[in-house]
């Protein structure tokens, strides 16, 4: 095989996160696991967020994550920067600093080499523009290629983000557009152009620094990046691990234009299901169109972060993306009581 002639898509049933475990499963595994007790543990198991965080002293923690999934594109550097900013997220999600990161690896024996160091090449641009270093990794050999990162980073431990902190009149925002899943299945379908698909492409490499760099200093209530389980689903653990009600606008969701459009036509992904099954009778639709509640239970890979802020801080964080000439995309907001509502 040609390098020219790689179909990385053809080589796997499903790509990125919408390959990712079904979230009511992974919630029953995670459970059955034991819960260490270490008091500088903290962030774990009980409950999971994107990344373990562990104190080293009282300065500094350790941020850890891992993060692989089969190709959503077929180009080969893509889907290495796409795998490598999906990982270097979740190290932003916590609110820290990403230092090293090593490569996780599974390649056909048939894939040509230059193929393979297009992945990682593309994964090194992505790592050295999140101010880390690629040092190494695991590569197997496999039928179906896979590709991820482990990340570590470093944070204050006061100044750790989780999804568990939201709370009343908090104000909540989505920091990229909904609908990457979409246009990808859509590719698959034969019904998305190489522009479209660019579009979706270009925001699935864009590393979420830039908005974290403007949450630390407003000290965000909780944070988490939207990912596999669609927005409703992380939605749905930010109001869960919380103990309050998300309330999502409909009419205000950022959404990518030509995502509209098929989600019209019924383009879903495999993990739309699984994404409404998760979050099931948590979720109350009113008035939303079935066209916002597909977009909403669409897997994104390295999609925006999820923030809650307060009233007061809200404020100052809009007026900071105006600066940036940054959208400061406001879906919704933090309320008494449980589960997620989704209303337009």
């Amino acid at each position: 095989m040609a390098t020219a002639d790689v179909r990385l898509t053809e080589l796997v049933a499903c790509g990125g996160c919408a390959a990712k475990y079904s979230a009511s499963l992974l919630q029953e595994l995670v459970s059955r696991l034991p819960v260490e007790a270490d008091p500088n543990l903290l962030v774990g198991l009980a409950p999971a967020d994107d990344a373990a965080v562990y104190r080293l002293d009282d300065e500094r923690a350790l941020v850890f994550t891992v993060d692989f999934f089969p190709p959503i594109v077929d180009d080969p550097a893509d889907f290495g920067a796409i795998a490598a900013t999906n990982a270097l997220n979740d190290v932003f999600a916590m609110g820290a600093t990403p230092l090293l990161a090593l490569s996780v690896a599974a390649f056909p024996e048939s894939l040509p080499g230059d193929a393979a160091a297009a992945v990682l090449t593309g994964a090194a641009a992505k790592v050295r523009e999140a101010g880390a270093v690629l040092a190494g990794g695991h590569t197997l050999r496999a039928d179906e290629p896979l590709f991820g990162l482990a990340v570590a980073g470093t944070v204050a431990p006061d100044r750790i983000w989780t999804a568990a902190g939201a709370r009343p009149g908090d104000q909540l925002y989505l920091t990229k557009p909904l609908g990457t899943g979409i246009l990808v299945h859509g590719r698959k379908e034969g019904r998305v152009d190489d522009a479209t698909l660019a579009i979706a492409v270009r925001q699935m490499t864009t590393l979420n620094a830039e908005a974290a760099d403007l949450l630390r200093p407003l000290e965000p209530h909780a944070v988490t990046d939207v990912t596999g389980f669609g927005l409703l689903g992380h939605a749905y653990e930010l109001a869960t691990r919380s103990g309050a009600r998300v309330e999502l606008d409909a009419r205000e969701l950022p959404i990518i234009p030509a995502a509209i459009s098929l989600a019209g036509l019924g383009v879903v992904t495999g993990g739309d299901r699984r994404n409404r099954e998760y979050v099931g009778d948590a979720l109350t639709v009113d008035g939303a169109a079935d066209i916002h509640l597909a977009l909403a239970f669409d897997p994104q890979t390295a999609g925006g972060l999820l923030v809650a802020l307060p009233l007061e801080r809200a404020v100052a964080f809009e007026q900071a993306c105006v600066e940036r000439e940054i959208l400061p995309n406001r879906i919704g907001s933090v309320a008494e009581g449980e589960g997620v509502r989704l209303f337009a």
